[in-house]
């Protein structure tokens, strides 16, 4: 039984002045990824130099203007790395390096030595502030922790004496969801005091990372808020977020604390990171793109991400991980294939100016993605999606009566071995109508128009050279029509009554060698069978005429 008194509630804020529930995202923020730093540190097997130019040249030809690439006092690979980045002048001129450092003295100068001769760079400090990091792991004062941030200021303003590119103070109140309100926003002014150079044109950057989610982001939301209003210069500072994932909220406490005045927002792609992982930026680019808004960065091939992603982090990425997951532009439920069948041929048909197509919040095509695996048929699939794989993938757009029957067909395969693929689907509807030739097996036709030749009511006449079990047999007959006339031919052969109930044709490609599909509903008057019959051919009289033989053969009336 769970011991639910083991674990207290989070307090919250009493913050009835909150605006942020009535506003919208209007804009992408500062984006700041730290794929390099955070997300590295967490993997099992942490990436090598290589792998790390690699994942940073990237991020560059992503569009991001603002990079961690490292704690490089605290590791020699990551002042290795750094070092080469320089050495190779790969860093433009428009990118800032973000690098992190405790605040102490050592670290900071090993620090400075590694970002000699890079033009723009963000000196991150940070310390923890929250009651229980004071309490268990510094056993030291508000105010001893307060000290703390200015030392390190002071430190990070003194090193800049020599440095000769420019720095932008960024600070983190560590555990900053575990820290008192009022008295996070008073380390974060002392430490803007300290700085004391912060303008708006050269700002000041202050994190207030959710290191661990502890509440729900709408409390978080109330924090920033609160904190944004609160700032003695505020037009001198930029707000950023950091959120964690530990409750599964990073992507709405980020979107949320965005609405209540944060400017900018630090993670990862696809959302690696410690324990359940850093917030993840592309959903969070994503959400903005399906809005309208634009993400100011080039999110286009989702497929290239998540191949260089999973070959550098060594993780793959979950199926149902949002945009990006193998399934997530995949439906199962027959009643969800029906209606993104319908909504892609309404687009088709309106040409409206906006995506509209249930189910699918995005268009696939848009992020690099394949509309091959939006549909796939198992047994619990309906008669809607097996419909639109023949529409999608062949071009046969199957009389709205020969889905249920076809679907049948299918759900029969499933049962018995699961998923089937579009190709098994097509390789089946060949085998059940166009390869339906047997016993009866159309061979040659003539049509003669009689409209000119005869007062009959009849105004064509065929000649139908057919095979019945091999044998090779021929019918000459007239009707009102190459179809009807064939009806006839048949009926008169066999001694049978059949009635054709429906009958449809569609071009299956454009152009002067198009095929064009046809399709035959019929009933055998006898015992009230149905079913179809489906011909191809570039002919489509020829089409019709073997449409017809494709019937008579499943409804097994040729004898």
């Amino acid at each position: 039984m769970l011991n639910i008194k083991r674990y207290k509630r989070n307090p919250v804020m009493d913050f009835p002045e909150r605006t942020w529930p009535g506003k919208e995202i209007e804009k992408a923020p500062i984006w700041c990824s730290v794929d390099l730093r955070d997300g590295n540190q967490a993997l099992i097997d942490p990436m090598v130099v290589s792998e790390k130019v690699e994942f940073f040249n990237y991020l560059v030809n992503m569009g991001f203007k603002e990079i961690e690439v490292g704690f490089p006092a605290a590791s020699q690979i990551e002042y290795d790395f750094l070092r080469e980045l320089v050495d190779r002048k790969l860093i433009p001129d428009d990118v800032k390096i973000q690098v992190l450092s405790q605040c102490r003295q050592e670290l900071i100068d090993r620090t400075f030595e590694a970002i000699k001769g890079i033009k723009n760079v963000i000196f991150h400090i940070y310390n923890s502030t929250s009651t229980l990091q004071r309490d268990v792991v510094f056993g030291k004062s508000k105010e001893e922790i307060k000290q703390m941030a200015v030392d390190g200021t002071r430190m990070v303003k003194e090193g800049m004496k020599d440095f000769d590119g420019h720095i932008i103070l960024e600070y983190s109140p560590e555990s900053y969801t575990g820290t008192e309100p009022d008295y996070a926003l008073e380390v974060c002014e002392a430490v803007i005091d300290e700085w004391g150079i912060a303008t708006p044109e050269d700002p000041v950057i202050i994190n207030l990372p959710s290191t661990v989610e502890m509440t729900t982001p709408n409390v978080f939301a109330d924090r920033i808020e609160w904190t944004c209003r609160n700032f003695k210069n505020r037009d001198c500072v930029i707000v950023s977020v950091h959120p964690h994932n530990d409750r599964g909220t990073g992507v709405a406490t980020a979107e949320l604390a965005l609405l209540a005045g944060a400017d900018r927002v630090e993670g990862t792609l696809f959302g690696n990171g410690e324990r359940t992982g850093n917030v993840d930026i592309l959903n969070i680019a994503y959400n903005m793109f399906s809005q309208g808004i634009d993400p100011g960065l080039k999110i286009e091939n989702v497929n290239e991400m998540i191949e260089l992603y999973e070959r550098c982090c060594k993780i793959a990425v979950h199926p149902r991980h949002p945009y990006a997951g193998k399934l997530v532009f995949t439906a199962f439920s027959g009643s969800h294939q029906d209606a993104i069948n319908k909504g892609v041929k309404a687009m088709k048909e309106r040409h409206p100016d906006t995506w509209e197509v249930p189910y699918l919040p995005i268009d696939p095509s848009d992020i690099g993605r394949e509309y091959e695996p939006i549909v796939r048929i198992n047994s619990q699939s309906g008669k809607g999606g097996v419909a639109f794989v023949m529409d999608t993938y062949f071009g046969f757009k199957m009389p709205k009566g020969m889905h249920r029957e076809f679907a049948g067909v299918i759900q029969g395969i499933t049962e018995r071995q699961g998923e089937v693929s579009p190709d098994l689907i097509m390789a089946t509807f060949k085998k059940e109508y166009l390869d339906a030739k047997e016993p009866l097996h159309f061979r040659r036709l003539r049509v003669d128009d009689l409209s000119d030749e005869t007062d009959s009511e009849f105004d064509t006449k065929v000649n139908v050279v057919c095979t019945l079990n091999d044998v090779e047999k021929s019918f000459e007959a007239v009707g009102n029509g190459p179809i009807d006339a064939v009806q006839r031919g048949l009926m008169e052969m066999f001694g049978i009554k059949i009635k054709i109930l429906d009958y449809e044709e569609h071009a299956l490609q454009s152009g002067s060698t198009s095929q064009a599909a046809a399709y035959i509903h019929m009933l055998d008057a006898d015992t009230g069978n149905v079913t179809y019959g489906v011909g191809v051919s570039s002919n489509i009289t020829r089409a019709s005429v073997r449409a017809i033989f494709s019937a008579v053969n499943r409804l097994g009336l040729a004898k």
